[in-house]
């Protein structure tokens, strides 16, 4: 488990918000299930990222944010999975994420816009930021991320079926810019 793979804000909530870096090794041209209709979508090679959480009810049993994490990570029909799995489950083992480790990822089926991607052996998931946090994220994540000179939008919308006014999966031109700026924002983000 080194640096470069996690970075991780907050320390006793086991729901919260993450961000996905990607790194995409060759272009693609992908629908995204039912998205715009299934219209297929140009995807440049490079680098991604993408917003999501995982806020279930934080009293139930597990880890939810684990969960997803590990589920991201994985892959359809047995396909390999992201090369970050092994030391996310160390991450998740060792206790430094709130609760307990994330469960193993069972048979995964491609649920959302996010996972039509990162079934595809040409993306690579390199670095995960968790905040652990009980507090909806996305929209402020998303505004943040969008209005950067160094991300751009592939599709209005594209990962965010559940608003009107964001995007979730972003290009990115420099990836260790938008981790700083993430490292400066989010802390007063999950300040309650």
């Amino acid at each position: 488990m080194t640096v470069k793979q996690f970075t991780i804000f907050g320390n006793k909530y086991r729901i919260g918000s993450y961000i996905l870096l990607i790194e995409l090794s060759s272009a693609l041209q992908l629908a995204f299930g039912r998205f715009q209709d299934g219209r297929v979508i140009p995807i440049p090679e490079g680098e991604y990222l993408y917003i999501g959480s995982a806020l279930g009810k934080e009293e139930r049993a597990g880890n939810p944010l684990a969960r997803r994490l590990t589920r991201h990570a994985s892959r359809s029909e047995g396909k390999k999975p992201h090369n970050i799995l092994p030391q996310m489950q160390k991450l998740f083992a060792s206790g430094e994420i709130a609760g307990k480790k994330g469960s193993a990822p069972s048979a995964k089926k491609l649920r959302w816009h996010i996972d039509y991607l990162l079934d595809r052996p040409e993306a690579e998931i390199t670095h995960v930021v968790i905040i652990q946090s009980p507090l909806k994220l996305e929209h402020k994540l998303s505004e943040l991320l969008e209005a950067s000179n160094d991300t751009s939008i592939l599709a209005p919308r594209l990962g965010a079926r559940d608003t009107k006014k964001s995007t979730h999966l972003l290009q990115v031109t420099d990836k260790n810019r938008i981790l700083d700026l993430l490292k400066q924002e989010i802390p007063e983000l999950i300040t309650l």
